[in-house]
């Protein structure tokens, strides 16, 4: 397999310049329209049947090769983050407030370089899904597509997905079989009390005390809930009341990332949260509503998939550029829904030392776009033999 990893490295110009291309045309969730046109457009060049618009921005390649009824998907992600760019990098974002600081473009980039080596061989026996997937950040490109008849007009036997992670080591892939990535439910409360006159608060009742006393209180479930072994995140992350200091606002508004790493604790967290936020309230005399966004989903990799991906990986890289002690992490991933539907395997691949994914100051790694696109080729080529 190593051949695989040279014949595409020789082409690793051409696929950080699809990346740089993207990078400096980034697009938020559901506004992917240019980053998918451009991919779409590569893409039936190299003789893929190309459906567009699938879930809003979302394009669905396909190659088939040979006469096995057989199919895989392959995702990768393509939308941006509403942050400014820092650094001054040559390619650096053109758009002002939007940026690839989570490597989206770097995700896409692999898997086209993929996509190209795979036109050109044809090595497999089967057809090949690519799945370019819109809005993962808003957690909703996923059940997009997925409404839209993803795995009805375009059928699969398994999906398979990558994300790269600063912090680990440059270049090596990490396997986790089971579950690998937590649910997240975006939750908002809204408190609704009685405003006035900051010089008379007797005569109100007070939201913005009820908010700062119901944060606190929050912070009590995992810290006294959650067994030890388990994992839970509850993340007040904006607290919205008011604008002048001598006025007691009517209300207060507070949003919520909740995190949790199985549908136990998750079911757990969740009955908490309410239960402390309809007490709290009553205790201060405001009234609630508890706004609950899409319900999140743990993110479960097959175990014997993934010890076939990782065993592949080892093959193609080499047994010390591969771990399968990978991490599990808090952070979310809209493909737990396609895991739902479909067996799954989901990896990382080592960022090295850089700022994390999020940080204005965050880049791909260009050195890792030959080993991802290489990695696709071979799972490809590996399961569709």
């Amino acid at each position: 397999m190593n051949g695989i990893l040279q014949r595409i490295a020789a082409d690793q110009e051409s696929i950080k310049a699809w990346r740089h291309h993207i990078h400096q045309n980034p697009e938020i969730a559901f506004e992917e329209t240019n980053t998918a046109a451009y991919i779409a457009g590569l893409l039936k060049g190299w003789g893929y049947d190309v459906a567009e618009g699938v879930g809003g921005a979302g394009v669905v390649a396909s190659l088939k090769a040979g006469d096995c009824d057989k199919a895989i998907g392959l995702r990768a992600d393509t939308d941006a983050l509403p942050i400014e760019e820092a650094g001054d990098r040559p390619y650096k974002s053109k758009i002002p407030g939007k940026s690839h600081m989570c490597g989206h473009d770097g995700h896409s980039a692999m898997l086209l370089g993929a996509a190209r080596h795979l036109a050109a061989t044809r090595r497999f026996n089967g057809t090949v899904r690519l799945f370019f997937q819109p809005a993962e950040e808003v957690m909703g490109g996923a059940l997009a597509m997925m409404k839209d008849g993803l795995f009805e007009r375009f059928p699969v036997d398994a999906v398979f997905g990558m994300h790269n992670m600063p912090g680990l080591a440059r270049g090596k892939m990490f396997f986790t079989a089971g579950p690998v990535m937590a649910a997240v439910d975006n939750w908002e409360v809204v408190l609704t009390g009685k405003g006035g006159h900051g010089s008379m608060p007797e005569k109100t009742i007070d939201a913005i005390v009820a908010g700062a006393a119901l944060v606190m209180a929050l912070q009590t479930i995992v810290s006294r809930n959650v067994h030890p072994k388990d994992s839970a995140v509850v993340t007040v992350g904006a607290f919205l009341a008011g604008d002048a200091g001598n006025v007691i606002p009517q209300t207060a508004t507070l949003r919520m990332s909740i995190r949790t790493s199985s549908p136990q604790t998750r079911g757990l967290v969740l009955e908490k949260v309410k239960r402390i936020v309809a007490a709290q309230a009553e205790s201060f005399g405001v009234a609630f509503e508890i706004r609950e966004g899409q319900p999140g989903a743990v993110l479960v990799n097959d175990p014997a998939l993934t010890e076939q991906c990782a065993a592949l990986a080892k093959e193609l890289l080499g047994e010390d550029q591969v771990s399968t002690d990978g991490p599990t992490l808090m952070g979310s991933e809209d493909f737990a829904f396609m895991a739902q539907e479909k067996p799954a395997s989901y990896c990382f691949i080592g960022n090295g030392d850089t700022p994390m994914v999020h940080h204005p100051l965050y880049d791909f790694d260009d050195r890792n776009l030959p080993i991802g696109a290489a990695y696709w080729v071979a799972l490809t080529e590996k399961l569709l033999a």
